[in-house]
């Protein structure tokens, strides 16, 4: 079976396939180009994780300050988790610091989407643009209020 067709038919077996031939520094057999698409697709991947985590915290920031009747422990839970779990997944890719205003405007857009759909809340009561700096939305002490 030629590499290509192990690769659209079994990408687990290609997967073991091209690890073994770059172990064994077999360079010349190994499929370099599928190799190059799956290494930048595992980048894309991380910095999709950083923009979901991201409009997961902003949403419920939202819903937060717009809706504080309805405050509550799950709430801030989900805040504390996606705070440590965005401060854990920044550690583990440093350079997508460079990413983070892309990736919070991004995710923003998301943001107003879900709390819109959870809270009936009108989409032009929150603000265009992110109102909170990354560091602010990442201080522990941080609750924005009505």
């Amino acid at each position: 079976m030629s590499t290509s067709t192990l690769y659209d038919r079994d990408f687990y077996a290609w997967a073991n396939e091209q690890a073994g031939l770059l172990r064994d520094g077999k360079l010349t057999q190994a499929d370099i180009e599928h190799i190059a698409e799956e290494i930048e697709s595992m980048g894309k991947t991380e910095k999709r994780e950083l923009v979901n985590r991201l409009a997961v915290l902003l949403t419920h920031l939202l819903k937060w300050q717009y809706q504080p009747v309805r405050r509550g422990a799950s709430w801030e839970v989900t805040i504390r988790i996606q705070r440590r779990d965005l401060v854990r997944h920044l550690r583990d890719n440093p350079s997508l610091q460079a990413k983070l205003d892309e990736a919070i405007s991004d995710a923003y857009g998301d943001a107003i989407l879900a709390a819109y759909g959870e809270t009936a809340i009108p989409k032009q009561t929150f603000p265009a643009t992110c109102p909170w700096s990354f560091d602010q939305m990442m201080a522990e002490d941080f609750w924005p209020e009505a």
